[in-house]
């Protein structure tokens, strides 16, 4: 139906049936019953002009603030009677207390175009655009939502004690929300809403305005879909064989890349290779014809072919039992109205032969458990388990070459390409039933069903962690996006709350959301936000308090004192006797294994984060390479230096498995000089050696905030 305006008084009405709170005010339709009103509410009031039509009041002059006698109410309710033209209608005027608070919030329904209906709280005033201090949610939303929402808000100080008013009522400010999602819910008809403002009066948020607008609404519902099954997936990912077509003897061409990869990561199934002059290729005498090979032998044909020859080509594949097809082939949906012809027929035929259909315009897949690795670029990254899917080829690329840096290791990859029948979520998806694989990580671009993807995100999320990186965050990154995939994405904001909402942790850098799935992958989980810092470096300690100080999460632990009587047994009277633990040089050859144990198991300590490491081989490795070497003592010390800072990185590892808390270790070392003793033994323990504290902290938060929205749920 076309859009429908509700009057101020109305909006109030419909709204207030599901629990949002107003101020109590009369509907009027003359001077005189102004008057009344005015009374019987209290003055000083406020006075409006009402009608359906009538959007934007305070732009037309149509409000009178303040009033504070019957004569001001009279004259004001008179003038803006007069204000009325013939546009607006039939009209009346809304008489209401004139309420006053230092604070004011916003809060509202907007219909997201991918979401679908979403509440939306933030600060408000006059400054409200400006500062654009706003938490999103896709409707309905939960209890936990709601809170999460508020607590979300960068100016948490006006929602505190603020200028002699007590702090903001978090239920009461929580149950608006809940009120607007519900009628969101309950009313289909309802587009849009406006409270704005809320005025915080003693504490209490109480809308003084409300604008609601009926009508059609995009109310984006789930597309059923239906990923591939695990049978298809596993002949992607573990085939018993591999075919590998439009093999390449020219070592610059993806058939010859694709083919050397496969062989060169140790793949042990059966592989074969397709090549219209059947020249021999790295030892693998080629076929012209995919009917020359045996059937039942080959469950994966990755396709270098031109897209012309692919459906022929896959008809040959499907009749000798080839159940996934890994298309590296451009020239489909990323080009223009034919390629989105020759795509869609594509993913027909793939239907038809049951096949599981892998790009096209992809960069390829790796399985480790498989030591698969058919793909047209490098790197081929060590065996672990985190499970990258992603909308770029690129990023695939960057987190296996993250995880050969950092030595935390891949179960699968695969880039989606155009991911015209199996996309990123299906891969998550399966992902998250994988033995192999512990933790989801994503790169995405376009979500062209907001809903859909979020209701199968937030079933991954349950199941394991899912770690997502986002492009297409700015409007610059959105334009390039467009270029790149063919679909915008939505707003972020909204973008951002459907995460939190289902439970995807969401990294702000790729780098970041390598090092939050390396950490879901190797660490526990802190059970709280209480974090103590370890340290032989005074410097290093004082810049990772302070990012623990800012954390929205975190908690720099006050240590206990039976804590601290126990250090002072391991530790000369220098030492800081504070958080962070600074030793202040007083280690000894079992200092830093034993102060760490004592911290990391005491009840009141939920994390460590462990500076310093690396500092003695650091130097070893001076004394290893210069002149004196290895005379004059160097020898023994050089080896006693590595020694210990590899004994301090496996007790961090230790300790942590012991008490089931996450210790973390950071040292620019890790990058510096990844053959340096402590990040090597770090990564000798299957752990990420970060590269520096504040990554560190980064990562910890995600971790805890998984924590929270776990327990938030009941899971």
């Amino acid at each position: 139906m076309p859009g429908q305006t509700l009057s101020e008084a109305d909006s109030k009405i419909l709204l207030a049936e599901h629990g949002v709170p107003f101020a109590a005010e009369h509907v009027v339709e003359t001077a005189d019953e102004a008057v009344a009103a005015a009374l019987e509410v209290g003055l000083p009031v406020v006075v409006k002009l009402n009608g359906d039509t009538i959007a934007h009041k305070t732009e037309r002059g149509l409000v009178r603030l303040n009033l504070a006698d019957e004569g001001a109410v009279r004259a004001a309710a008179r003038s803006l009677l007069d204000a009325a033209t013939a546009d607006d209608g039939e009209v009346g005027l809304l008489v209401a207390p004139m309420l006053k608070g230092n604070r004011e919030l916003i809060a509202g329904l907007a219909d997201d175009p991918q979401f679908g209906m979403t509440v939306m709280v933030g600060i408000g005033g006059i400054l409200a655009e400006a500062i654009a201090d706003v938490a999103v949610r896709p409707v309905p939303i939960s209890e936990t939502d709601a809170a999460e929402m508020i607590d979300e808000l960068r100016t948490q100080d006006l929602l505190g004690a603020f200028r002699g008013e007590p702090a903001v009522d978090r239920d009461a400010l929580a149950a608006v929300l809940l009120g607007l999602s519900a009628a969101a819910t309950a009313d289909p008809r309802i587009r849009s809403a406006d409270l704005n403002p809320l005025i915080v009066v003693d504490g209490q948020p109480i809308a003084v305005d409300a604008l609601v607008e009926l009508g059609d609404r995009a109310d984006a519902g789930a597309t059923a879909h239906v990923r591939p099954s695990d049978a298809a997936f596993r002949a992607l990912f573990d085939p018993k064989g591999v075919i590998v077509a439009g093999a390449s003897s020219h070592p610059g061409k993806f058939g010859f890349v694709s083919l050397h990869n496969v062989l060169a990561a140790g793949y042990e199934g059966a592989v074969a290779a397709t090549n219209r002059e059947r020249a021999e290729v790295l030892g693998i005498q080629t076929v012209a014809d995919i009917a020359e090979l045996p059937g039942g032998t080959y469950d994966l044909i990755f396709v270098c072919t031109p897209a012309s020859v692919n459906p022929d080509l896959l008809r040959a594949a499907a009749a000798r039992g080839v159940r996934a097809a890994f298309v590296t082939s451009a020239g489909y949906g990323e080009a223009g109205e034919e390629g989105l012809a020759a795509q869609a027929a594509l993913v027909a035929l793939c239907d038809e032969l049951g096949i599981l259909l892998a790009g096209p315009n992809g960069q390829g897949v790796v399985s480790t458990p498989s030591a698969l690795c058919a793909q047209i670029v490098a790197p081929y990254p060590p065996a672990g388990s985190i499970g990258v899917a992603s909308q770029s080829g690129n990023f695939v690329s960057s987190f296996l070459n993250y995880a050969v840096q950092t030595g935390v290791g891949i179960s699968r990859a695969v880039s989606a390409g155009n991911a015209a029948a199996v996309s990123v979520p299906d891969y998550l998806d399966f992902y998250a039933d994988d033995p192999e694989t512990k933790v989801g990580l994503a790169y995405v671009e376009g979500v062209p069903d907001g809903r859909a993807f979020l209701d199968r995100m937030r079933s991954v999320a349950e199941r394991k962690p899912l770690v997502l990186v986002k492009g297409g965050a700015t409007s610059g990154g959105q334009r390039a996006a467009a270029s790149h995939t063919g679909s915008l994405a939505t707003d972020d904001r909204v973008f951002d709350g459907a995460c939190r909402q289902a439970g995807i942790t969401r990294a702000a850098t790729v780098e970041e959301a390598f090092e939050a799935a390396a950490t879901f992958a190797t660490q526990p989980l802190p059970a709280g936000p209480r974090v103590v810092v370890m340290t032989t470096a005074g410097g290093w300690g004082v810049v990772t308090a302070d990012a623990i100080t800012r954390s929205a999460l975190l908690e720099l632990a006050e240590l206990p004192d039976d804590l601290l009587a126990a250090i002072d047994q391991k530790l000369p009277p220098r030492w800081s006797r504070n958080n962070p633990v600074d030793l202040a040089g007083g280690e000894t050859r079992d200092t830093i294994p034993e102060v760490l144990e004592l911290i990391a198991s005491h009840p009141g300590v939920d994390a460590v984060i462990q500076l310093g490491i690396g500092i003695q081989a650091n130097q070893a490795r001076l004394m290893r390479n210069g002149p004196f070497y290895p005379d004059h003592g160097l020898e023994r010390i050089v080896a006693y230096h590595d020694r210990q800072d590899a004994r301090f990185a496996q007790a961090a590892h230790d300790v942590s498995v012991a008490t089931g808390k996450p210790i973390l270790l950071a040292t620019e070392l890790a990058v510096a000089d990844p053959a340096n003793a402590a990040p090597a033994t770090v990564r000798a323990t299957g752990r990420l050696c970060y590269a520096s504290a504040n990554r560190a902290v980064t990562a910890l938060e995600h971790a805890l905030a998984r924590r929270r929205w776990l327990a938030g749920r009941g899971l």
